[in-house]
């Protein structure tokens, strides 16, 4: 395994990284097109992107922080098949390196639906052992997502 920092992605690694996406997260949040992946990320201010390659250099996991609203802020996705190993702890670890706090939106239900038809399973355990706060009075409810605010403070 090995972490590889970016600040400008290929197209590649683009189509890749959609592809990430839409298998991992629910099927409310899929971009459909690499130019809906392009405009979330044209969305980002200052943005650091941490690829994370196997053995066979495949991208199996991705974590990115941005700017927003002052805040420093983050996403991270790993390839269901690394989950539970410490691979997520790993990239999450990369990050905090270089921040002083990280903030980031969980779905905290078990309740959505993946495009392979399984149930999302909330990362919120996850979070929790590495050291985030839930802040449960700040939430996010639209038609993409229902989250609860986490952060994270050296």
């Amino acid at each position: 395994m090995k972490i590889v920092e970016k600040e400008v992605l290929s197209l590649e690694e683009k189509e890749v990284l959609r592809e990430l996406w839409n298998n991992e997260y629910p099927t409310r949040l899929h971009l459909k097109t690499i130019e809906d992946f392009e405009l979330y990320l044209a969305g980002l201010s200052n943005t650091k992107h941490y690829l994370l390659f196997d053995d066979s250099d495949e991208i199996i996991g991705w974590t990115f922080t941005f700017l927003r609203e002052g805040e420093d802020w983050f996403a991270i996705i790993l390839d269901s098949k690394i989950q539970g190993k410490g691979n997520g702890s790993l990239l999450i670890n990369e990050i905090k390196k270089e921040k002083t706090s990280l903030n980031g939106w969980v779905i905290d239900q078990e309740n959505e639906i993946k495009q392979n038809n399984e149930l999302y399973k909330s990362p919120m355990p996850f979070y929790i052992k590495n050291g985030f706060t839930i802040l449960t009075e700040t939430r996010i409810e639209n038609e993409k997502m229902s989250a609860v605010k986490i952060n994270w403070r050296s």
